[in-house]
């Protein structure tokens, strides 16, 4: 009944049980292909999404003896015009991720070849499909998918019946790959790409998809109906395709988002509160001013009945939602805390406004910038440093000799580096300084010192490439060191897995490994996320108001990153500066808890706190968030907030939860 709009099937776990349930997948067919007598033939994606794959299979191969001598492979695409020896090659990226670590033949390898001349591209493409149907046809498919749907190279408009060819790329699909090419002008404007009917053809196909910014096209793809403008939908025709997604990925699904309306669902405070929040949006009412009919109207007579009337439903979903709101005066003070960062802006960026404030309560707090993000530096900033550096020299005389050698020395690399280059390691180092001089500079903008502040530097960054090693020992060992000097009582650390290059993902990783080997009590754990986007109202477990002068001194401090301000080198597909979208996200979650009826605010931030491995019920509060736990009670439990006739709390400053610690809430 859950799955009556899923058009195709769909398995929901997190990553790494998706990297071992496809690669379990894939040994099991290659056996069943070996005892048929025909060796196995798989068909290869490329990116961030089937490295997981990836590395099991290598485990499986060095661990259990899993033999791949006798693979077939076909890969799905690559960039033309294109060196196989580029660091941004497909080709290269297969050998150093998979085939340079297992038994495999390299005459058993195919990958589309994007250094042909252009007039022997289509003979190539008609000799690729050829070899397919040669070894047998291709028995598993792994694929990832673009945001516009794209399944290999096949942009908006690929027929059912496309081959493999030359395809002109999609803006949006340039821009996703503008990190990888360090700037949207350096992506070739074209690949050779598998046709669908090519990959239809495959005996069985895994979509892998993760990440809050999949979540739509996810949807769209296994809801929707079947649109050559989104060539992924064309997998519900497939016998045997599948989406392996994560819950970040799966979260637009309708048996996610909205289960109520496909079927049964069993309630939960967390549930009855998601419910409400839709209800209230679908129908433009506060939350207080919902009635009996509204509920039953929109597929949820069954949660009207367990209360019995929509008044004490609405005041039950008012109280949990009230009671998520901190002002200052809520929040921690006194306590040791490390906020880990994954790049020298993310502090800033995504919880400037909570860092102001427990500064301001006399927290002892430690702010671990994880990596130098030092590739998110344009080389025109270091030539200005570069300049800078001579003119210092001519009037101080700081080296003889040595600034005009190291200059010249770094210029002339910049003069001939090419797009996309490994950087020098002077160049990597400057770039790095810069970072963190910027980190320092931000966190003074709240009255906290370089003392405050921690480079971490994790190895796993260190390869000058925007494609990253993977976490490793030393990762968490340099993160567990930091933990056990500082024995936390608080942790911030981003949960936000939009991260176009990955980064933010890894740095959890390595914090929560660390976090497995400590030898101190669990910490609290506050999420929050980056720049794309906050916490829903519903997800978040603390919400914390901020002034308009708060939020202006937040934009100051994420102004302090002037390598990354005008353009930043990874925006993302929003072209807008960090501040912008930090400025609407902030304001936006304050209108969305305004209109639900709650105490009106100029901006908000939201948090997810888990503490001892758990998600906090949304009417509990973290103790240590409490000033005072029984004042808490008293302000939750006053009748104007139990009963759906009563109105909305007033919106004055001086209101109990209302309050910013000082602070004037705007009205």
């Amino acid at each position: 009944m859950a799955q009556v709009r899923e058009r195709v099937p769909v398995v929901i776990v997190e990553y790494d049980e998706i990297a071992r349930t496809v690669a379990r997948r894939i040994a099991e067919v290659m056996q069943a292909k070996r005892e048929s007598g025909k060796p196995p033939v798989l068909g290869l994606a490329t990116g961030s999404t089937p490295i997981g794959v990836y590395r099991e299979l290598i485990r499986m191969h060095r661990e259990e003896g899993l033999d791949f001598s006798d693979v077939v492979t076909f890969n799905l695409d690559e960039y033309y015009p294109m060196d196989p020896k580029s660091i941004h090659s497909y080709h290269r990226y297969m050998w150093e991720n998979l085939f340079e670590h297992i038994n495999i033949r390299p005459e058993n390898v195919h990958v589309p070849r994007g250094d042909l001349p252009r007039e022997e591209v289509e003979a190539h493409c008609a000799a690729y499909e050829q070899a397919i149907r040669d070894a047998g046809g291709i028995d598993f498919q792994i694929l990832g998918i673009g945001k516009t749907g794209h399944i290999g190279f096949n942009e908006p408009g690929s027929g059912m019946e496309s081959r493999t060819r030359l395809i002109a790329l999609d803006t949006v699909t340039r821009r996703d790959a503008a990190a990888d090419f360090f700037g949207e002008d350096n992506v070739p404007t074209e690949a050779i790409t598998m046709g669908v009917a090519t990959i239809m053809e495959a005996r069985e196909i895994a979509l892998i998809a993760t990440g809050e910014h999949k979540a739509v096209i996810v949807r769209r793809s296994v809801e929707g109906e079947p649109d050559p403008d989104v060539a992924a939908t064309y997998l519900q025709e497939h016998p045997a395709a599948a989406f392996y997604v994560d819950p970040a990925a799966a979260a637009e699904l309708t048996r996610i988002k909205t289960p109520w309306v496909v079927g049964e669902v069993k309630w939960t405070r967390k549930l009855e509160i998601e419910a409400v929040i839709w209800l209230s949006g679908s129908t433009g009412k506060s939350v207080l001013k919902l009635d009996a009919e509204d509920y039953r109207e929109h597929h949820l007579s069954s949660l009207l009945a367990r209360y019995g009337a929509a008044g004490p439903l609405n005041g039950e979903v008012f109280n949990a939602l009230i009671s998520k709101i901190r002002g200052r005066s809520k929040l921690p003070s006194g306590k040791r805390i490390i906020v880990f960062s994954p790049h020298p802006d993310d502090d800033v960026i995504s919880m400037g406004g909570i860092l102001n404030k427990l500064h301001q309560n006399g927290n002892e707090i430690t702010v671990a910038y994880q990596t130098s993000g030092n590739i998110a530096v344009f080389d025109h900033e270091v030539r200005r440093y570069m300049d800078f550096l001579r003119r210092f020299d001519r009037d101080f005389h700081v080296a003889d000799g040595q600034v005009t050698e190291l200059t010249d020395r770094i210029e002339g690399f910049l003069d001939s580096k090419h797009p996309g280059q490994v950087d020098i390691p002077e160049v990597q180092r400057i770039k790095q300084r810069i970072r963190e001089a910027e980190a320092v500079s931000g966190i003074e903008t709240f009255g906290m010192s370089r003392e405050n502040a921690c480079f971490l530097n994790l190895p796993f960054y260190q390869t000058g490439k925007v494609r990253k090693d993977p976490i490793g020992p030393k990762d968490v060992e340099i993160t567990l060191q930091l933990l056990e000097e500082q024995r936390p009582e608080l942790v911030f650390v981003a949960g936000d897995l939009s991260d176009p290059h990955g980064t933010h993902r890894m740095c959890l990783q390595a914090v929560e490994q660390a976090l497995q080997q400590y030898s101190g009590d669990p910490p609290e754990l506050w999420y929050y996320r980056g720049a794309w986007q906050e916490w829903p109202v519903s997800e978040a477990d603390v919400m914390v108001p901020l002034s308009e002068d708060e939020l202006e001194l937040k934009i100051l401090a994420i102004y302090k990153h002037q390598s990354q301000k005008d353009r930043a080198p990874f925006p993302g597909q929003d072209e807008r500066e960090f501040w912008q979208r930090v400025e609407e996200r902030n304001t936006a979650t304050a209108r969305i808890v305004d209109r639900l009826g709650l105490p009106e605010y100029f901006a908000m931030e939201a948090y997810v706190v888990r503490k001892n491995g758990q998600r906090l019920e949304p009417e509990t509060v973290p103790t240590s968030a409490l000033g005072d736990p029984a004042r808490m009670r008293r302000a939750t439990d006053h009748p104007a907030y139990g009963s759906g006739s009563t109105p909305g709390l007033g919106r004055g400053a001086g209101s109990e939860v209302g309050e910013l610690g000082g602070q004037a809430v705007r009205g």
